[in-house]
C-alpha cells in the first residue's frame, strides 16, 4: 500500500509529466531531454540506446524535430535555447515510443518513471473523453430545448472553446514621457 509521502511524489511527478507532454504534428509526445531529466540519464546516452534499438522505434513512436520546429519550441519557452539542445535537432516520442523505451532503459528509476507517464497518459485521455461527452450532450441539449435557450449554449460553447492564438498585450506598463 502506498504510503502518504509516496503518494505526494507520486502527484509531482504526475505534474511534471503533464507539462513536459507537447502537441507536435498531431501527436502528443515528450522530448527526449525532458525524458533524459525524469530517467536521469544524459540526452545522449538516451539517444544512443535509441540508435542501437532503432529496430524498436518505428516512425510512429518516434520522430525527429525539424529545424523549424525546435525554433518553434524555443519561441515558446519550451527549450530555454537552442544552444540547449547540444546541437542535435530533438527527438519526440510518443506514448508508443516512451512506452517502448522501458525495455531499452532498463534500470529501477526508468521502470518507475514509465509507469508514471503512461498513468498521465491514460489520464489525458481520460480528460480529453469527458470533454467530448460535455461537447455531444451539450448539442443534445442545443436540439431538444427552443431558441430561449440559444444564448446560454453560445456562452457555453465560448467557454468551451481554446483561446484564440491572437496578439496578446504585453505584460508590464508603458511609461510615457510627460511634458
Amino acid at each position: 500500500m502506498p504510503t502518504k509521502k509516496s503518494q505526494s511524489q507520486q502527484l509531482v511527478l504526475t505534474e511534471v509529466i503533464e507539462r513536459r507532454i507537447l502537441l507536435i504534428r498531431g501527436h502528443k509526445v515528450m522530448l527526449d531531454r525532458d525524458l533524459a531529466s525524469l530517467y536521469q540519464v544524459k540526452p545522449i546516452a538516451l539517444r544512443q540506446a535509441v540508435k542501437r534499438n532503432s529496430n524498436r522505434f518505428p516512425a510512429d513512436f518516434v520522430l525527429q524535430l525539424t529545424k523549424e520546429e525546435a525554433e518553434g519550441l524555443v519561441s515558446q519557452n519550451v527549450i530555454p535555447s537552442r544552444r540547449s539542445l547540444g546541437g542535435f535537432l530533438p527527438y519526440a516520442f510518443t506514448e508508443q515510443g516512451v512506452a517502448m523505451l522501458s525495455s531499452v532503459l532498463r534500470s529501477d528509476r526508468a521502470a518507475m518513471v514509465n509507469i508514471a507517464i503512461m498513468r498521465t497518459f491514460v489520464r489525458l485521455r481520460q480528460i480529453l473523453a469527458r470533454h467530448k461527452d460535455i461537447a455531444e450532450k451539450l448539442q443534445a441539449m442545443e436540439r431538444k430545448y427552443d431558441k430561449r435557450f440559444k444564448v446560454v449554449f453560445e456562452v457555453l460553447r465560448r467557454l468551451m472553446a481554446p483561446p484564440p492564438d491572437g496578439p496578446k498585450r504585453p505584460i508590464g506598463f508603458v511609461a510615457c514621457d510627460r511634458k
